[in-house]
């Protein structure tokens, strides 16, 4: 996992009009995926109802990833209500298992 600031995670979704929350979560994604998360592909994220089952699985890997210091239910409502505040805390437990 690479290790990137929770402030910067929080606060370039709003600089770049949501682009950078895009690039964070595929590329988060694709990391945990490396760390055999078994997430699927990003582009569910475009198909309404199917992109909350999707930030779920998300959750998952969070969960998987972190070892369960951040559980799936927290990861999933952290990132289905909170957005950036979210993806920020959760950037925070992936920070602590990064290499």
């Amino acid at each position: 996992m690479t290790r990137r600031s929770p402030i910067a995670v929080f606060l370039l979704p709003f600089v770049t009009f949501g682009f950078y929350a895009l690039f964070w979560i595929v590329r988060t994604k694709t990391e945990m995926n490396s760390r055999g998360a078994g997430i699927p592909t990003a582009w569910l994220l475009l198909i309404p109802i199917v992109n909350i089952y999707w930030l779920y699985r998300f959750a998952q890997g969070v969960d998987h990833v972190t070892g369960g210091r951040m559980s799936t239910a927290a990861a999933f409502l952290l990132t289905l209500f909170l957005g950036t505040i979210g993806y920020a805390v959760i950037q925070s437990s992936l920070n602590d298992v990064a290499n």
